[in-house]
């Protein structure tokens, strides 16, 4: 275990924390406490300042076999960054640097700390756009990427893996590894780049991003459209990406949760018709496109017996009715003992709905599900009472199977962390561990990096 003074010679007495009552909040993320592993007891609080400090601790931390578990912004619900055995905890928060937006090439510099919300700004205070909205502004950009954030507009743009052109990480051997660049092609050997995002903090410390920028959308509008069945609402998506019109978002959520949400925000859900509703955001170079767009979508809804339809204009409407929808985790967390993201194929996602609530049922529970209902992303909520009558894990296993049955992913954004290994024997290709494994003790031979973080 490498001694407090020999990292403060690194970074400086006022960023080497051991005093336990000074580092509660970087022991545990935003996982649900029924399955929240346990911090250990013996961990350092380290603080880096620039790569060449994270480069002199990781080699440090290496000679010495002493593991490390890297901080964001502490906004994971896999896991991934409590340390589960004696070692580093390294914050990220000092490498809040925006270091560049450029114009001509549509880029963005930033530091591994530097916030979404932040860099959003920075963003749009540029006049142009990303894309990506994981949800949480208060994610550090270092761990967006090394989960592969997703978020509700993935339909349109894909996720943060489709946006980042290059990465500064300093390998668990101390080396600082550049890849990629403000380059739109690269053929110059593997492509350690997308190795390192979504590696979950296993194979190296992110340090600084390029992402890729877009222009600015001129309009926008939003639709929540409502039905009376849950079927006619999902079954509504497929035709309507087959139309042509690529919404920025297709989200599906239930009156019971959605109001939850609204109500916990002192809002008002806008719809007081049906119990399932689809929330479409669409964005065009004028007005006039997005009503085109609005009318093609209203059609195609209406033809599946859509009850009502609303069209948000204004931007603070469409706001409002986006803050709704990604507070609901936030609604439902202190009765929620576990959030799955299963990933289908879009034109199964009502299949797999109803596979959820037939085990619901069978277990006598509730289970909200809600999703990103055009990429066949889902959400099911399994609540606290499962956990107390024993039976969490069961139905969780259940319903990562019949997601594996219908070709999907026991998860699709929020990564495995620590709490969904134990399952992995579901998915069971030998192979793919084993390579994966290989290109683990490749990068971290001593395994000192996140251990026991994203492979069994």
């Amino acid at each position: 275990m490498i001694k407090a003074e020999k990292l403060r010679e690194i970074v400086g007495e006022d960023w080497v924390i051991t005093k336990r009552e000074k580092m509660r909040r970087y022991l545990v993320d935003e996982t649900p406490l029924a399955i929240r592993r346990k911090p250990t007891d013996n961990v350092i609080l380290v603080k880096p300042a620039s790569t060449n400090e994270v480069s002199r601790i990781l080699k440090l931390a290496n000679r010495e076999k002493t593991p490390v578990f890297i901080r964001g912004g502490g906004t994971g619900i896999c896991g991934g960054a409590v340390p589960t055995v004696d070692g580093i905890v390294l914050s990220t928060e000092r490498l809040d640097k925006i270091e560049e937006v450029d114009r001509d090439n549509l880029m963005i510099v930033v530091e591994s700390g530097v916030t979404l919300g932040a860099m959003l700004k920075a963003v749009e205070d540029a006049g142009l756009f990303f894309p990506p909205h994981p949800g949480d502004e208060g994610a550090h950009i270092g761990g967006l990427v090394a989960c592969n954030a997703g978020g509700v507009r993935a339909v349109k743009y894909g996720v943060i893996r489709n946006f980042v052109k290059g990465l500064e990480a300093v390998a668990p051997t101390g080396e600082i590894l550049k890849v990629g660049g403000k380059l739109l092609k690269n053929n110059q050997g593997f492509d350690l780049m997308h190795l390192l995002i979504n590696s979950g903090g296993t194979l190296g410390v992110i340090t600084k991003v390029i992402f890729r920028l877009c222009s600015k959308f001129a309009s926008s509008g939003t639709l929540v459209i409502s039905y009376d069945n849950r079927h006619e609402a999902i079954d509504s998506v497929p035709k309507i990406l087959q139309s042509g019109v690529v919404p920025l978002a297709i989200e599906y959520v239930e009156r019971e949760v959605i109001e939850i949400s609204a109500n916990r925000l002192g809002m008002k859900w806008p719809a007081t018709k049906g119990r399932a509703y689809l929330i479409i955001i669409l964005t065009g170079d004028s007005e006039d496109e997005v009503y085109r767009q609005g009318e093609k979508v209203s059609a195609i809804c209406e033809r599946y017996h859509a009850v009502d339809i609303l069209i948000a204009e204004r931007k603070e409407e469409q706001a409002n009715i986006l803050k709704i929808r990604s507070e609901v985790y936030v609604s439902l967390k202190d009765r929620v003992a576990d959030v799955l993201d299963i990933t289908v194929p879009p034109a199964s996602i009502g299949v797999m709905m109803d596979k959820v609530d037939e085990i619901a049922q069978r277990f006598n529970a509730t289970i909200p599900t809600y999703g990103h209902a055009g990429d066949g992303n889902l959400h099911p909520h399994l609540l606290n009472d499962l956990a107390e009558k024993g039976k969490l894990r069961e139905v969780k296993r259940e319903i990562y199977q019949e997601a594996v049955k219908l070709g999907g992913v026991i998860t699709g954004e929020h990564g495995l962390g620590v709490i969904r290994l134990p399952d992995l024997d579901i998915y069971p290709d030998g192979k793919t561990w084993e390579l994966m494994r290989g290109i683990k003790s490749v990068f971290d031979p001593n395994n000192i990096l996140s251990p026991g973080v994203g492979l069994l």
